[in-house]
Parts: structure tokens; C-alpha cells; sequence
């Protein structure tokens, strides 16, 4: 049961990142807006936007399968944590009552949450994560 759960955890956390992806991919005025509104602009033109949404969906992918997880499954924890602290006043307000006092307020930020914690999730019972590729890759008889 374990090793189907992160399985089931690798495939959503990871098929969030292909969206994004696709987001970035092919709607520049969406990421553009995105960029401005929780990352300062930081993330802004359409080169960016193709460079990152083409590694975002690459990523993903890569997390799904459960390839080199050492690395990937940290990076995905960064990408998520750097993304929950973008909003993280929706997240301490989410009724805009004391920070974002005007703004839009959505309760539909509180699954950034949910991705971050899996991530570390995945992180804690990696060994036991026995569907992956890189599971199936350690434990292939040598030939």
C-alpha cells in the first residue's frame, strides 16, 4: 500500500508541474500575469516562458516516472516551497481579513500546501518507493 501511495503522490506532484508547464507553454499572457502578480515580474518574456515551461514539463515528467529522485525530488521540494512562499499571505489570510486586506482572497491556495508536504513525504520514504524507475533500475539483476 505504501509504495502505490507514493506512487499516487509522484504522479500528481509531478503532473502539477507538466500543467504549469503547459500553462507557460501556451498561453504567454496567462504566465505573464502569473510572473507579475506573485513573483514580482521576475518571470517575465516570452523566451522565459518557453525555456521554463519546456523544463517544467521535462521535470514532471521525470518526477512521474521516478528518475534520478536524489536529485529531483529535492529540487521539486524547492520549486513548491519557493512557490508556497509567493502566496504565502493567502495561505496565513486566506479571507483577506488581515494582510491583503481589498485583495482577492481564495482558499484554492491552500493545495500549494498539500504539493509541498507530499514532496517532503516522497523525500521521508524514498527507499520505500519501489515503483519507480529508479527502484526497478537498483534492483535489476546485474546482467
Amino acid at each position: 500500500m505504501k509504495a502505490w501511495s507514493l506512487l499516487l503522490l509522484r504522479l500528481s506532484t509531478g503532473m502539477v508541474l507538466v500543467l504549469w508547464g503547459i500553462v507557460r507553454l501556451a498561453s504567454s499572457e496567462a504566465a505573464q500575469g502569473l510572473s507579475d502578480k506573485y513573483y514580482w515580474g521576475l518571470l517575465s518574456g516570452d523566451t522565459i516562458y518557453t525555456v521554463l515551461g519546456a523544463i517544467e514539463v521535462a521535470f514532471g515528467l521525470v518526477i512521474m516516472l521516478g528518475l534520478w529522485r536524489k536529485v529531483t525530488y529535492p529540487l521539486q521540494a524547492l520549486v513548491y516551497g519557493v512557490g508556497l512562499l509567493a502566496i504565502m499571505q493567502y495561505i496565513l489570510d486566506p479571507f483577506a481579513r488581515y494582510f491583503v486586506v481589498g485583495a482577492e482572497h481564495s482558499i484554492l491556495f491552500f493545495p500549494s500546501t498539500t504539493l509541498f508536504f507530499a514532496t517532503l513525504v516522497m523525500l521521508a520514504f524514498k527507499d520505500e518507493d519501489t515503483l519507480s524507475l529508479d527502484a526497478r533500475r537498483e534492483n535489476a539483476p546485474a546482467s
